[in-house]
């Protein structure tokens, strides 16, 4: 079904495009935290592609696309040095570099869903490997960086919410017979300006209902245990 969406080339451009982006995320989280050279590298590559490793070996699609397509390994790798060298600069664009990882999002958390129902998974089980696919990345990025992942943290803008909605609509269009570019990108359109609003509005998933604030009291109650 995927092959049907978009062709090789244009599917293959895409995701190295998405992964490219993706992995400026990981790079200068690490530049951040002060990494040296290997860690960049690192943090750079487990963000493009520790996504769709995850949702590659569930379904078994093995071995997975990032080790079969050198693109896909060297990628991370360019952004890993133009982020070495160019950090200051690369922090400039973040407005620019935000909009391109909203776009990958939006493409990664449908090509992810599709291709997971290309190889036999139910509707709901698609959508939310979709999901893992658009998030897991930097998921693993935080936790490698010792950081509680932005995706958990309610203090920052809305991120796994728009690719629920993208996946969700790529398996509702499955269900109805309706799957095809125009809905395939409408999808993806739809997740991309939900990102893009939600980081312009500071959008934000609501906490527990009637919730006491004890964050602080928390960690001292740990302590003296």
């Amino acid at each position: 079904m995927l092959h049907d969406l978009f062709s090789p080339d244009v599917q293959h451009a895409l995701d190295l495009v998405g992964i490219f982006v993706f992995a400026i995320s990981g790079a200068l989280l690490a530049v951040r935290k002060n990494f040296d050279v290997f860690g960049i590298a690192v943090l750079a590559e487990v963000t493009a592609l520790g996504g769709g490793l995850f949702r590659d070996l569930i379904i078994g699609a093995v071995p997975p696309a990032a080790f079969t397509d050198l693109g896909y390994f060297l990628m991370p790798l360019v952004a890993a040095v133009l982020v070495f060298f160019l950090h200051p600069e690369v922090e400039r664009t973040q407005t620019a570099v935000n909009v391109f990882d909203a776009a990958g999002l939006g493409l990664f958390c449908v090509t992810g869903t599709t291709k997971a129902y290309d190889y036999g998974l139910g509707l709901t089980s698609s959508a939310a490997l979709g999901l893992a696919t658009a998030v897991g990345g930097g998921v693993l990025r935080d936790v490698l960086a010792n950081e509680v992942p932005s995706l958990l943290r309610w203090d920052r803008d809305l991120y796994a919410v728009p690719a629920i909605v993208g996946a969700a609509m790529v398996v509702l269009c499955i269900r109805f017979d309706a799957l095809n570019g125009f809905t395939s990108a409408a999808a993806v359109l739809t997740a991309f300006a939900l990102r893009l609003l939600a980081m312009r509005y500071h959008w934000r998933a609501p906490r527990a209902w009637n919730r006491r604030s004890s964050a602080r009291e928390e960690p001292e109650k740990a302590t003296a245990q």
